[in-house]
């Protein structure tokens, strides 16, 4: 004990302190025998000065990390901010895109509806700065805070996720369509739950009824109005993902719509571009691929990844048929049960079960467009055949007792009661976005649903009950709005044709396809419809008319023949006004023409006269494309009149189309008459011999603009540019085309017997054609040659007018080297004594190119004599100092040809 108690004694032993001792220091002290220095970092607290700022003289930076704070009115501040810093300098959108993006998505969730709204404006601001090809990148994060906030428990993140929706299919329609399974999800979780109860529907897939509606108190706007808000972004966002669709797949009709590609939508196939100029005398061939583009390529359906169970809901994507039925089946039976509701609550209002309240009628109207995509969300077209008759077995009785038992829908005329307003309940109004529907619109469009059933279902061949008791009101509707002369919109006209098409190829009635088209005619003779709308209706009818070999009952049909007799007149009455309708008009006449149509071709017959005025014709007065269709038809006229060719005559040496569309034309005629053996009808009926023969001379003399033989008397080179290379084309292509030496001839004789004045176009082109047509075998005559050497002087003194056209000069490099006695009598004509003291230096000129030229410059030396005999006159004859220039040149060139000229005259022995 004394042990221990002395141990303790030890641990806590008092230290004594003693006066004037040191005290001493403590365990736990601390030394302060160290010096502090100071340092600043000046360069890392000082701000940019040239960093754009707002009012507030904050940066992006400071905008984007007050995005984090807890204060709800701190963040709502920074979005405003950033609008406006984004809005005065432009190039910040550019350099911090990423972290836009980020920061405002991260918000669509804040609990905060006045941060949410700002969100919301800022990425409207930043969607209408920046193209979808630079936000791709950010989109993933965009979708992905964007599912969340539709998915969320809160009932106004969801209302103002559907905000946030409406921006990106506004902007960004095509990279939300890109991945549709998840948002198609989030769709059905806004207006139903999952239930965990309940038999499978009859009829249905058993995983089909697992979704039931919902309704929630807690949401400012009725359980209906909820469900249109809901319906109206489904449908927006369903159209967004059919387009993107049917862009990857490069046609506009992959849901089996035939009449979609009358709108101008579909791809067109390139046509095979020929040049037969070229092509004639060429020995390589040329490929023609097979069908010319005409058929589709078929579309692989192939898929590398697996094809998942059609379950409940939304599969991983809508890229097969099955994944898509899954989701109709479990889209539509909610859809059902959304109308139902609808129409239970609104026939307590009115004891005329037809007539609907607005926001009824605006709620059907969006059930019937998400019913009508979801047609079109086949991937491929054999897919498209089977989804539409899965829909008729499944819901074609629902769709009946629904939509039909009513038809048509009209409008209830509500009295406005005056009420006090009020402020919250107002605001609370304008968050539903408001469409107002017209009857017309809905039942027009209850009508291409209905129809589209019965007539895919009919091209399948089931048997089906009998369909007559709820098609007839469908068709008397169509038949009266068609019929009523109202004009109507080019959507509502665009679904009334299309329901039209299918009533006419699927209820194979000849009566039921007069009365429809008849009714569609009265439409086509309204005045003062726009492009669109005529253009629509033309397709129309040209498209139906190529049905007429698959269907007898449109074959001979009095409507369309009726509107093919008239397409001629209204061409001619059309010509220039609209150059764009007077096209569509030829393709409808092109297409019926090349078919043999007898209305058709008797009445351009009769009409062609007008068509191909020189003067006001449409052949003249359209564009290229268009006068190039006109020139095309000229091959299916069944007559050629002696007027009409004199009209064709005309536009040809008038210049008022192009050299190479006029030569088409000489080929045209060509091939109708007996020359090239055309054997289709009568020969005297189509082109007699003596006509043919009187348009090639009128078009080879070209009498509107005369040029002399003799250079003295020859019009100005701008007349000449204008229009004679074309008449000198013409000509050319008018001895290509018979291909006999004896036309040459025969303009010979003509030349000799009254015509004192030929064009130089006509010489030129008489000159390529000898130089190309001539066999060598064939000797021509002395009056042929002396009328060939006056062509090559008169084309060789206009060359000079013309700076050297390298189109005369070919012609007469081209004659002379092929006719080498030809030359001779060129030098022989040249008499320097009857040449005045102005015309010497063209003379020397013309001298000079013909001895610089390769080609010519054996047959020059073979003439030496005659050309050095020539040159002695010009010497003789030339005074003055003004000749040094231009003889110098010549005496030059003389010099240089004989200098390589190695003493072997055997050509001359050609002679």
């Amino acid at each position: 004990m004394s042990l221990c108690k002395k141990k303790r004694q030890d641990d806590f032993q008092k230290v004594k302190l003693k006066v004037g001792k040191t005290k001493p220091k403590a365990d736990n002290a601390t030394n302060i025998n160290f010096r502090t220095k100071g340092i600043n970092l000046t360069e890392q607290l000082k701000k940019d000065a040239n960093a754009p700022t707002t009012h507030r003289k904050l940066n992006i930076k400071d905008l984007l990390s007050q995005l984090h704070h807890y204060s709800g009115t701190v963040k709502q501040g920074a979005l405003v901010g950033l609008r406006e810093l984004l809005t005065l300098h432009p190039s910040e959108l550019d350099q911090h895109l990423s972290s836009l993006l980020s920061e405002a998505a991260a918000v669509f969730t804040d609990k905060d509806p006045n941060v949410r709204m700002s969100a919301t404006r800022l990425l409207r601001f930043i969607a209408q700065s920046v193209p979808a090809e630079r936000t791709s990148p950010f989109f993933p994060l965009l979708s992905a805070h964007l599912s969340c906030a539709m998915t969320h428990i809160e009932t106004g993140i969801q209302e103002d996720a559907l905000k946030v929706l409406d921006v990106l299919l506004d902007h960004y329609p095509a990279l939300l369509a890109a991945r549709p399974a998840l948002l198609l999800n989030n769709f059905l979780e806004l207006i139903s739950h999952r239930s965990t109860g309940g038999g499978a529907r009859k009829g249905q897939e058993g995983k089909g009824r697992s979704w039931a509606l919902s309704v929630n108190p807690n949401r400012n706007v009725t359980g209906q109005q909820w469900r249109l808000t809901v319906l109206l972004r489904l449908g927006r966002f369903l159209q967004a993902v059919v387009e993107e669709r049917r862009a990857e797949e490069g046609v506009a009709c992959v849901s089996g719509d035939m009449f979609s590609v009358l709108n101008g939508q579909g791809g067109a196939n390139a046509p095979l571009e020929l040049n037969w100029e070229e092509l004639t005398y060429r020995k390589g061939g040329f490929q023609v691929f097979e069908h010319s583009g005409a058929m589709p390529t078929p579309h692989s359906t192939f898929k590398l990844r697996p094809e998942t169970e059609p379950g409940a809901g939304v599969s991983e994507g809508l890229g097969t048929g099955e994944a898509v039925r899954g989701f109709a089946s479990t889209l539509v039976p909610l859809l059902l049960d959304v109308w139902v509701e609808a129409s239970a609550s609104d026939r307590s209002k009115t004891d005329s079960a037809h007539l609907l309240t607005p926001d009824a009628m605006s709620l059907m109207y969006q059930v019937l467009s998400i019913l009508q995509l979801l047609r079109k969300l086949a991937p491929q077209r054999e897919y498209q055949d089977t989804l539409d008759v899965w829909f008729r077995s499944e819901y074609l009785g629902d769709f009946k007792q629904h939509f039909m038992k009513n038809f048509p829908y009209g409008n209830l005329d509500t009295p406005k009661q005056r009420r006090k307003t009020d402020p919250k309940r107002s605001k609370q109004s304008t968050t539903i976005p408001g469409q107002t529907v017209e009857p017309l619109a809905l039942n027009v469009l209850l009508c291409q649903v209905m129809v589209s059933m019965v007539t895919l279902s009919q091209r399948e061949g089931q048997a089906q009950e009998p369909d007559a008791e709820w098609l007839m009101p469908l068709r008397g509707f169509v038949q009266e709005t068609l019929s009523s002369g109202a004009k109507l919109s080019q959507r509502h006209l665009h679904t009334l044709l299309e329901t039209v098409w299918r009533m006419v190829i699927t209820q194979r009635s000849r009566a039921v396809t007069e009365d429809l088209l008849q009714a569609v005619y009265v439409q086509y003779q309204q005045m003062n419809l726009n492009l669109q709308t005529r253009t629509l209706l033309l397709s129309f009818y040209s498209r139906l008319y190529l049905q007429e070999h698959n269907h007898t009952h449109i074959a001979r049909s009095r409507v369309l023949s009726r509107w093919l007799a008239a397409l001629p007149l209204q061409l001619s009455q059309l010509g220039h006004r609209n150059p764009a309708l007077s096209d569509r008009l030829l393709l409808s006449i092109q297409a019926a023409a090349s078919r043999g149509n007898k209305a058709l071709l008797n009445s351009l017959h009769t009409h062609a006269c007008r068509l191909y005025d020189p003067q006001e014709g449409s052949v003249v007065l359209l564009p290229a494309e268009s006068q190039q269709r006109l020139v095309q038809l000229l091959y299916f006229l069944p007559v050629m009149s002696q007027g009409l060719l004199a009209n064709l005559s005309r536009c040809c040496t008038a210049g008022r189309v192009s050299a190479g569309l006029a030569a088409s034309l000489i080929r045209i005629i060509h091939l109708r008459s007996s020359l090239s053996g055309w054997s289709v009808g009568s020969q005297d009926m189509t082109l007699r011999d003596v006509d043919y023969i009187s348009f090639l001379f009128s078009t080879l003399t070209g009498s509107d603009l005369n040029h002399c033989l003799c250079p003295t008397h020859r019009k100005c080179a701008t007349a000449w540019r204008r229009w004679g290379l074309v008449h000198s084309a013409l000509t050319y292509g008018v001895l290509v085309c018979t291909h006999l030496c004896a036309c040459v001839c025969n303009c010979v004789s003509l030349s000799q017997t009254g015509l004192a004045v030929v064009p130089d176009s006509m010489a030129a082109g008489l000159l390529r054609a000898v130089a190309r047509l001539l066999d060598l075998s064939f000797l021509p005559s002395e009056p042929l040659l002396r009328f060939l050497s006056r062509c090559c002087l008169s084309l060789l003194s206009l060359l000079l007018t013309l700076q050297q056209d390298t189109a005369v000069w070919g012609a007469c490099v081209a004659v002379l080297s092929s006719i080498p006695r030809l030359l001779r009598l060129v030098l022989q004509s040249l008499r320097v004594k009857d040449l005045c003291e102005e015309e010497l230096p063209q003379l020397a000129q013309i001298l000079s190119l013909l001895l610089q030229h390769t080609a010519l410059r054996n047959h020059m030396l073979a003439n030496a004599t005659l050309l050095q005999h020539i040159i002695q006159d010009l010497t003789r004859y030339c005074r003055g100092e003004s000749k040094e220039q231009w003889m110098t040149d010549l005496l030059y060139c003389y010099s240089v040809t004989m200098a390589t000229h190695r003493g072997n005259l055997g050509l001359r022995d050609i002679y």
